[in-house]
């Protein structure tokens, strides 16, 4: 029977039991918490486009691509904490669980403090680099600067929420991050609306939210109960956890990484049809994260899950989350997607009244967000995997399939024809070659392995 504090704690029992209440209770918040800070950074974003101008507005969404390429390699990493901590719960294995919880936050300290140095060097050439507008230059330099004074406390929230879900915990970094959200929208209206600060404002916004967030996952690791507790006193760098989160972390994160330059190669597409084609994208990405949100929850439930269940030798537990994730997955992004779609118009309204601005909406509205339920046969397969400790494969695969590709059809296509429909047209396209690949490759996979 378990304790109160267990109870209190979050904790959830992944190796027995039904399997599809269990992964919708873990997978919801994480949802929730994503799509809840998306929805929070959407209000700073329709702030910034309706108190300042549609060059700030330009400005703010043009560094969403720069963004993802400078963190995801770490978060890949914290990835790579939570499925060793889940092996070892898996395993029954509690006496190296603090080591690689302390390993876990001194990498996430150390990753803060490299990114907020490096994001004052880099931020001006890598935006001079895709080719941003000389009318907005000026100002995307300015928000990603202020922006990655926060790296700190993002890598800390990120590392530390890693290691509450790896032992099923996902409400308290929703709590979190609801939070953080509400201080988010409250320095918006307060820097962009009341001071007038624009871009800026914004940029501090976010890192006064993300400061709020991480100290509230510090102060819930150290008052949780052994052995995930955390004690500032006994941060270490553990030569054996490093190996094993790296092993499984640097694979996912350059995956990421990869993908997310891929995608800065596009922002640099974007950039050519000017400061509307730019506020248009923006606008849009912001409902294409809403949906692929709910995707990367059901990805990292079946991470979890996989890891525990795999750790502990149950296989056909593990073959039963593969395909209770996907059926979660497809339907869910699928809904949401198709909502988004029919009434555009509505949502679209919401941040621009520019008919510019409009128009190349729509069109990312119809040739993306239409198939982002496609990016579930990739995720969800390449989250198993994960789970199994083969964090290579998918990122070979994804980085073949999504990354390869649209660079090649970014050079070739897009350079003949200048068109916006052929440049939106590469993610499903994409999707569907790279979804194939994870696919077998997960399969084939859990053949050897359970044989």
């Amino acid at each position: 029977m378990k304790n109160s504090s267990s109870k209190q704690s979050g904790k959830m029992d992944m190796l027995h039991g039904s399997l599809l209440d269990k992964i919708l209770l873990f997978a919801m918040p994480l949802a929730a918490c994503s799509i809840l800070q998306q929805l929070f950074n959407s209000v700073g974003t329709a702030v910034v486009g309706r108190f300042a101008s549609s060059e700030a507005l330009a400005a703010v969404g043009s560094n969403s691509s720069v963004i993802s390429l400078m963190v995801t390699l770490f978060s890949g990493i914290s990835l790579g904490s939570n499925v060793v901590i889940a092996n070892y719960i898996g395993q029954c294995d509690k006496k190296r669980v603090p080591r690689v919880v302390h390993t876990a936050v001194t990498l996430a300290l150390l990753s803060g403090v490299f990114l907020l140095v490096l994001g004052q060097f880099v931020a001006h050439p890598i935006l001079v680099l895709m080719g941003a507008p000389k009318n907005i230059i000026h100002l995307a330099t300015l928000y990603l600067r202020i922006y990655f004074l926060g790296m700190p406390f993002f890598m800390l929230y990120d590392f530390g929420a890693s290691i509450l879900r790896s032992i099923g915990d996902t409400r308290r970094p929703m709590y979190a991050l609801i939070v953080s959200g509400v201080v988010n929208v409250i320095l918006n209206l307060l820097f962009v609306v009341i001071f007038r600060m624009g871009v800026a404002g914004a940029g501090l916004a976010t890192v006064g939210a993300n400061a709020v967030s991480a100290a509230q996952i510090i102060y819930f690791l150290m008052h949780e109960e052994l052995p995930i507790r955390l004690s500032f006193q006994s941060l270490i760098i553990d030569r054996d956890a490093v190996s094993k989160i790296l092993r499984i972390g640097v694979p996912a994160g350059l995956q990421g990484m990869v993908f997310s330059l891929a995608n800065v190669c596009i922002q640099s597409g974007i950039n050519s049809f000017g400061s509307a084609g730019i506020a248009g994208s923006a606008v849009e990405l912001n409902y294409e994260y809403f949906a692929y949100y709910l995707v990367n929850a059901f990805a990292q439930t079946v991470v979890t899950f996989t890891g525990q269940n795999y750790g502990a030798k149950n296989e056909e537990r593990c073959k039963k989350i593969f395909r209770l994730g996907m059926m979660c997955s497809v339907i869910s992004c699928g809904v949401l997607s198709t909502i988004f779609v029919v009434f555009r118009t509505f949502f679209i309204g919401l941040f621009t009244s520019d008919p510019a601005v409009y128009r190349y909406a729509v069109i990312r509205f119809l040739f993306v967000l239409m198939f982002e339920c496609l990016t579930s046969s990739y995720e969800i397969s390449g989250g198993c995997l994960r789970g199994f400790g083969r964090s290579m494969t998918p990122a070979i695969l994804t980085v073949f399939g999504s990354c390869v590709l649209r660079l090649v059809w970014l050079a070739t296509v897009c350079h003949w024809f200048h068109d916006y429909r052929l440049l939106m047209v590469i993610y499903p396209i994409s999707w569907l070659l790279t979804g194939s690949m994870v696919l077998v490759a997960y399969f084939r996979t859990r053949k050897k392995l359970f044989v």
